[in-house]
């Protein structure tokens, strides 16, 4: 018999709110090195005012009070309390549907999208569209992580929402989407799991970084070849050091708020469509948020773990492994944007492959209204 999921609400206590404000006055920053302050990392002058922020203006309790909104539960899975949204649809006929977040991401990333899905009718769409949404905490992540808890892969988070939908929440079949680790996971389900999957839209494609796998490439791969080998030279690092070293660099982020906010706040900036100007896309609050949820949980540590056991594993999903129905959005501004043809070598059924005009890797924040649009379109027929 299955576990029986517990509702939950979010109430962090005060003292670690105040112990958080205490922290924030005692940083100590480093000096900004010369030239473009971007060039190497996070802006000193830009951190330090979001930090004064962060102490003096910024309030988690309405974040928390946003959070708790949702129907939010805890059920016991594979050895560890995952917590999750369950946010029922407004329609005829609701599609059960998985979004899977990702790093440095949360269930706070789904704040916007969530009532774009469940009610399309407050939204000028059809109620025929309609989806009832589950939404986890990536085992590790937020409210699904605990100290001393077990560690889990890519391969272990699939199976392990597998069963919350069709174990617990008895959904015979649902449709997943997701970005970032969310892709990767909606990906393994699609090819692990395909019978308890009506199709899988990802914003993110799960497929293997090797700038050798190209010969004789069209113009379209040859791009793909240098924007994977920029990547790779550039903006890898934090990979290496997540997939190798986890623990040693969660001492600093688990003890220093400045270290967790500039740590996270790079990627918001670099992988999002803002040119350069993150709070042209997101709001203070917004960052702030995700940031905060990270350290009141202590979980930034454990959510290292998907990549380390990633660079200590074979690939989660073999080529022509996803055989399901599958549905992709390219933003432009994501972190990598492989063409059809190498997509297809990896998802052999592909239904429809969109070229979105703006956004990033961000894309439930960055534009949801765009991205629930393609997830109906794709799912429709599918019902």
């Amino acid at each position: 018999m299955s576990a029986q999921p517990v509702p939950f609400r979010v109430e962090f206590p005060e003292p670690a709110l105040a112990d958080l404000r205490e922290r924030l006055a005692r940083t100590r920053l480093p000096d900004q090195a010369p030239g473009d302050p971007w060039a190497y990392g996070t802006n000193v002058e830009y951190l330090r005012g979001l930090l004064d922020y962060w102490r003096d203006g910024f309030d988690w309790r309405v974040h928390e009070a946003r959070l708790n909104a949702f129907p939010q539960y805890k059920v016991r899975l594979h050895g560890i309390d995952v917590h999750y949204l369950h946010v029922q649809g407004k329609g005829p006929n609701p599609q059960p549907l998985l979004l899977s977040h990702g790093w440095p991401g949360s269930v706070l990333e789904f704040m916007k999208l969530i009532p774009m899905l469940t009610d399309p009718a407050s939204f000028g769409g059809d109620p025929a569209d309609a989806f009832t949404v589950v939404v986890p905490s990536l085992p590790g992540y937020g409210l699904s992580f605990a100290p001393g808890q077990q560690r889990f892969s890519l391969e272990m988070i699939a199976d392990c929402f597998a069963a919350l939908m069709h174990d617990v929440l008895g959904y015979e079949t649902f449709a997943a989407q997701g970005g970032d680790w969310g892709g990767f996971i909606t990906s393994r389900l699609g090819h692990a799991h395909p019978g308890k999957l009506i199709g899988i839209h990802i914003n993110l494609l799960a497929l293997r970084r090797d700038p050798k796998m190209l010969e004789n490439p069209t113009p379209e791969e040859a791009r793909f070849a240098e924007e994977l080998n920029v990547f790779i030279k550039e903006e890898m690092g934090y990979q290496w050091i997540q997939g190798t070293r986890p623990q040693t660099l969660a001492f600093g982020l688990t003890d220093s708020p400045a270290g967790l906010a500039a740590w996270i706040i790079e990627k918001f900036r670099g992988w999002s469509d803002c040119g350069g100007d993150v709070e042209s896309v997101f709001t203070k609050d917004e960052l702030l948020a995700n940031i905060t949820l990270y350290w009141l949980t202590g979980a930034i540590g454990a959510s290292f773990w998907p990549y380390y056991a990633r660079m200590h594993g074979p690939w989660p999903i073999p080529d022509g492994g996803v055989k399901v129905p599958m549905g992709y959005c390219q933003f432009p501004c994501e972190i990598l944007r492989p063409p059809r043809s190498v997509a297809q070598k990896m998802y052999t059924d592909i239904r429809r492959w969109s070229v979105m005009e703006k956004g990033g890797h961000f894309a439930a924040m960055e534009q949801p209204v765009a991205l629930a649009g393609e997830i109906r379109e794709f799912f429709r027929p599918l019902r």
